[in-house]
């Protein structure tokens, strides 16, 4: 069956804020895009672009149904109108489909109740996922509403990356497994690497790292993932900027043991902890600066982000049997060649080398940057989310 055509709305609400972007899936293209933030606050801001240009809006939007009324009066305004450019689907980023969800879901009220009861594996995300659907079902009555989940790729995960070692009858009780997250840009950077290699997807053996706020590593085998980093929640795995990232969990029984509530617990491990939490700043720009500057909290903070990264790529190597690729993404993976350097060396055994002036060089696209003739080629490439996730939407719909 052809693909449907026409323009996706993709709509990734978070408790705060709603990023928006309309695109052409079958092109590639897009025809909008913004953001906006400080839902709840005095002074939300709204920002969007369209044309070239770029508008921004400053008033008090109470609740998530005043910013997306907002959003869909600024695709109006901006001579992008949702009717006008012929959206045929919205798309919704949600972050845990847990064991229900294997793929995109077209949404009614059954995935709705599905996706409420997954809440309790993803707290500060599905909820707030949720409110934003059911916002736009009512403002956006007329086209079909579909969800993408964060841990569809890693549904299938084998049984031996997928189990704790844990009492089997509470882990079943309580949902206890790795789940895995950031699925949707994982699949996408994985599938633009081989196409990049000009290699076949069946035998290719790759990690990427999704190297943003929120950090994870996967290994893929054959396009299948055979582990991740994020366990049960987006916690566990790299140093991330408020994460902490893997942990000894007797560290959880001894802060309560100490007096500290399971609130102020989650909240420093979540929010207090990872680059933060060692240098005092989650922008890895200013952890550059300050170490560069000699501060010694600083570079330890980042040896000890690269040591983590460094550790997980020896790891997935010896489960994948060898490697052929490993690919940097999203912020920091995209946009800091300190850390890609610094986490390619000392792998060369591995066959892991990044080519000095070919990482150091600026550049916005998909690019090798291991030297000619590497047993492994090691690339940069720009995550894009929204663009599956539109195009996850529309096949949803073919």
């Amino acid at each position: 069956m052809g693909l449907v055509s026409g323009a996706v709305l993709v709509l990734n609400c978070g408790s705060s804020s709603i990023k928006h972007q309309l695109l052409d899936p079958l092109e590639g293209t897009r025809l909008a895009s913004g953001i906006l933030e400080r839902i709840g606050e005095a002074g939300s801001v709204a920002v969007h672009t369209s044309g070239g240009r770029t508008e921004r809006d400053v008033r008090p939007l109470a609740t998530h149904e005043d910013a997306l009324a907002a959003i869909v009066e600024a695709y109006e305004a901006h001579g992008t109108g949702l009717t006008a450019a012929g959206v045929v689907a919205v798309g919704h980023r949600v972050v845990m489909g847990g064991r229900e969800f294997a793929g995109p879901a077209r949404i009614d009220d059954h995935v709705m109740e599905a996706i409420e009861a997954l809440s309790p594996l993803a707290p500060l995300h599905n909820s707030a996922n949720l409110a934003g659907i059911r916002v736009a079902r009512r403002l956006l009555p007329d086209v079909p509403h579909v969800a993408v989940f964060d841990t569809a790729f890693f549904h299938d995960l084998p049984d031996v990356a997928a189990t704790y070692a844990i009492d089997r009858g509470m882990a079943e009780t309580h949902g206890i497994r790795r789940y895995g997250f950031h699925g949707t840009s994982h699949r996408y950077v994985s599938e633009q690497v081989a196409s990049i290699l000009d290699r076949p997807g069946d035998d290719l053996r790759q990690v990427v790292l999704h190297l943003g706020n929120g950090a994870s590593a996967s290994a893929v085998l054959g396009g299948r993932p055979i582990d991740t980093s994020m366990g049960m929640t987006p916690l566990e795995g790299l140093v991330m900027g408020t994460r902490s990232g893997d942990l000894d969990p007797a560290v959880v029984v001894h802060l309560l043991r100490r007096g500290l509530t399971v609130d102020e617990v989650d909240d420093l491990l979540n929010r207090r902890s990872g680059m933060l939490g060692l240098a005092g700043d989650n922008d890895l720009r200013e952890v550059h600066r300050r170490a560069d500057a000699g501060d010694a909290a600083a570079e330890q903070a980042l040896a000890i982000y690269v040591h983590r990264l460094r550790k997980y790529v020896g790891a997935y190597a010896a489960l994948l049997g060898g490697l052929d690729a490993l690919t940097f993404t999203a912020g920091v993976g995209e946009h800091d060649p300190v850390v890609r350097a610094r986490t390619c060396d000392g792998l060369g055994f591995l066959g892991i080398t990044a080519d000095p002036v070919r990482n150091a060089a600026r550049g916005g696209g998909a690019r090798v940057i291991s030297p000619d003739g590497s047993p492994v080629a090691v690339l940069v490439v720009p995550t894009d989310e929204e663009l599956a996730i539109a195009r996850d939407t529309i096949s949803s719909l073919g």
